[in-house]
């Protein structure tokens, strides 16, 4: 079994990007329960899962770019695009479940469980995407952990959206979110269990390809928050709208 190493700062960089999509999704989230029916409400939630879901994308690849597998990797560009896809669709459903309608601890775990899942499918289908000559196989404990460190970051995720009176209370709130949803990232990739199949493939990658990589996907998505960031500043509401204890 191959044993990988991380690169101290790239997991960093992920949890960083894992903090800031979540401060933003949060800012984002709290025009939800009072957008009006229609393209003010699809608006609301699709920047927010912009935001959340694609700043989960982000770091979970940064995440697999801070392992050194000891051989080439790349990466199926179509299983990659149908991961960024779940993380942002599921996280857009669980955002309509919990932040519209008549508010119950029914609908927070079950919107909390079906993104879990879907963020679970998400980071699942980004380690199908890798392409390298080795045989992949997991831990089922562990993966079974990950899956449950996901449901549970959702629910605390879409419970804090809808939640929180102050920018504050969002800025702390999203640096534990980081922490669930690099923990669930990481413990799923501690599932994973590798054999080189014989054969190295030279397909041209080497650690320093996956650090300019990261960099990029780091700006990009640094870029896109901050444009949403722009816009929550612009569009503040008074206060946020509590949904649970009020």
């Amino acid at each position: 079994m191959i044993e990988v190493e991380y690169n101290l700062l790239l997991v960093l960089v992920s949890y960083a990007i894992a903090v800031f999509g979540s401060y933003v999704g949060l800012n984002l989230a709290i025009r939800v329960p009072s957008a009006k029916p229609g393209s003010d409400l699809y608006f609301w939630v699709a920047l927010s899962s912009i935001a959340i879901g694609g700043a989960i994308w982000s770091m979970h690849y940064i995440g697999m770019m801070a392992v050194d597998m000891k051989m080439p990797v790349t990466y199926d560009l179509g299983l990659t695009i149908v991961s960024m896809l779940l993380a942002v669709g599921f996280v857009a459903v669980g955002i309509i479940i919990v932040g519209r309608g008549d508010s119950s601890t029914g609908r927070l775990i079950g919107g909390g469980v079906l993104t879990g899942l879907g963020v679970a499918a998400m980071h699942y289908t980004g380690m199908a995407s890798m392409q390298m000559d080795a045989t992949m196989s997991y831990n089922i404990p562990l993966l079974i952990t990950s899956i449950v460190i996901a449901i549970v970051a959702a629910i605390a995720a879409l419970w804090l959206a809808f939640n929180l009176r102050g920018t504050l209370q969002r800025f702390g709130s999203a640096f534990i979110m980081g922490i669930a949803v690099c923990g669930m990232h990481y413990v799923g990739m501690a599932a994973m269990e590798m054999n080189m199949t014989g054969n190295m493939m030279d397909m041209g990658y080497t650690h320093d390809s996956a650090i300019s990589s990261s960099i990029m996907i780091f700006i990009g998505s640094a870029i896109v928050l901050g444009l949403l960031w722009f816009i929550a500043s612009k569009n503040a509401p008074k206060k946020a709208t509590l949904v649970f204890g009020d």
